[in-house]
């Protein structure tokens, strides 16, 4: 663990499934992540039907209904990935991108910083731009979104103050996103409604979080890394949700298909979920 990951988590009281959690993701990969599930075939967005171009509709749709919309967003466990904020960048000016891993953090700033050795995101920004129609090269897409991510920190979501007591992020924010996060780092299911409570503390009421995680997966892999995840279904995020105040909006799913199926992990479907915190609700 590094000294960063180490001080973020300092004084704090010890879980040994946390703590086993957080052992495992020392050998995550993010390169052989980002093999796994953002190259081809994962990563072939040529298809209606692919997981790609779902995940991508899914946020598309979502923003053009022009009611996720502020000045502050806060993308909750960013991992080394920058797709699920391509159509959030035109809504929101104040974009904090965030992971308990500094081999993340330093993915991310290769891309930011347009660095040899960064992941070409390329043709998800072009698939972005064709799905939203705006007439919108997809350098100018990224140009935004690189203008737009003001600083990457480090969390983590098992703490009550997950971004930690002297937040360089503005508070509270006006929307969160968050992919694979949650689901990923809980031990368990009553961790992931905790660590769903902890992150909703960052949100304001009203505010709105786009929700994207894995349904009924117990495992995957990142290089070296096997992962544990916390098998969870359609009915146990909406349950969550409604637990931690919010108002679900929209919850879809989608089935892996076989073809899709590659021996990387076990994961059955995607959910996608739109909630927007209660006013007046307190976690």
């Amino acid at each position: 663990m590094s000294q960063a990951d180490r001080s973020h988590t300092a004084g704090t009281d010890w879980d040994p499934g946390r703590a086993a959690v957080a052992s495992a993701y020392q050998r995550f990969e993010p390169g052989a992540y980002l093999r796994n599930n953002y190259a081809p075939p994962r990563g072939d967005l040529s298809s209606p039907d692919g997981v790609g171009p779902w995940k991508l509709r899914c946020l598309a749709q979502t923003f053009a209904t022009g009611e996720v919309a502020g000045r502050t967003l806060i993308d909750i466990g960013s991992g080394p990935t920058i797709y699920q904020l391509l159509s959030a960048c035109a809504h929101f000016e104040d974009i904090t991108m965030t992971d308990f891993l500094e081999v993340n953090r330093q993915e991310l700033g290769l891309w930011l910083r347009e660095e040899p050795g960064a992941f070409n995101w390329s043709v998800y920004s072009q698939h972005v731009c064709l799905i939203e129609g705006k007439g919108e090269s997809w350098q100018e897409k990224e140009r935004q979104l690189r203008a737009r991510v003001k600083r990457v920190l480090p969390i983590d979501v098992h703490q009550p103050q997950p971004l930690g007591i002297a937040s360089l992020a503005p508070l509270p924010a006006d929307a969160l996103v968050s992919a694979f996060c949650l689901e990923a780092v809980s031990p368990d299911l009553p961790s992931f409604q905790r660590a769903l409570d902890h992150i909703t503390t960052l949100l304001r009421p009203g505010g709105h979080l786009l929700l994207i995680g894995a349904l009924e997966e117990s495992w995957y892999l990142a290089g070296k890394a096997r992962l544990a995840v916390v098998p969870v279904r359609e009915e146990e995020v909406r349950e969550a949700l409604v637990l931690s105040g919010y108002e679900v909006r929209d919850l879809r799913t989608y089935i892996m298909p076989t073809h899709l199926r590659t021996g990387v992990d076990d994961v059955k479907g995607i959910f996608f979920a739109w909630a927007q915190k209660k006013v007046g609700v307190e976690v």
